[in-house]
Order: C-alpha cells, then structure tokens, then sequence
C-alpha cells in the first residue's frame, strides 16, 4: 500500500510574505494531487513528530530571508541544534526529535526555503515574492508529479 507524501507548510499570512508556505500549499491543494496530504502551521513544535509517521516523503515549506531568490531546495536530516524549545523549531530538529522519540529515521524529508522580503504585520505579499512564489510552485508541481511518475 502506497503511503501519501506529506507537505508542510511553515508560516503566518498577517505577517507579509511570511504567507509564502501556506499560499504554495493552497496551490498545491487545488491541483487534488492524489497520495498527498497537506498540513499548515504557524510553526513547528515537537508534536508535530507524529505527522511524520508512515509517510513515503515529507516536503517543508517555508519563507526565508536568507535564501537566494527565487527558492532553494534541498533534503535534509537529523540536526540537534538550538531552535528546539516548547514552541517553536527547525525542520532538522523536529527530525532529529522523531529520532528520539521513535528510535528510528524520519522519512526522507526536504526543505523548501522560498525568498521572502518583508515580515512585518500587516505587510502585504511583496511583489517579489509573488515572483519567487509562482517559481516554487511550478518546480514543486514537477518534484510531485516526478514522484508519483516513480511510483507507476
């Protein structure tokens, strides 16, 4: 039995283009990609460990600062480090939680880092986000559809 791919998006719509992760996984909701769930958080906290069980594959999705433009992509693993705390942290450290806590590697998981400009609330999506946005979108469309190509 084939286990859905979970995308996770990262991120809080008052605040500017911080809406990037939860504006691609609307998108991506709307194309009713078969074997995909979508969940939406503000932040990542270490019950979010669950979410990861069973899965084939696990896309974060999340606006940065400090990326390049338009995006970057990359996999990523177990990290302990020092975002980890009752509210709030990193992808790799909510896998190396889901380490600890099953005894065992996360799936493979991987990180979408989408370049965002302005944060501040209230802010509307920028311009250039906008751009950088429909880039991810497109690529992520293609990593998915290649996936499931795989899987035929």
């Amino acid at each position: 039995m084939l286990v859905p791919i979970l995308v996770f998006a990262i991120g809080n719509e008052s605040r500017g283009d911080d809406a990037l992760g939860p504006l691609l996984l609307r998108q991506l909701q709307s194309d009713d990609i078969p074997l995909t769930e979508f969940i939406e958080d503000f932040q990542l906290q270490v019950e979010h460990v669950t979410d990861l069980v069973g899965r084939d594959a696990v896309l974060f999705v999340d606006a940065d600062v400090s990326c390049k433009a338009p995006f970057e992509f990359s996999s990523i693993t177990a990290v302990h480090d020092n975002s980890y705390s009752s509210h709030a942290m990193s992808p790799s450290a909510l896998l190396h939680a889901y380490r600890q806590f099953h005894g065992a590697d996360a799936p493979p998981t991987f990180l979408l880092r989408i370049r965002g400009y302005g944060f501040e609330l209230g802010e509307e999506l920028s311009a250039q986000a906008t751009h950088n946005l429909e880039q991810a979108t497109g690529m992520i469309r293609a990593w998915l559809a290649d996936i499931r190509a795989s899987r035929e």
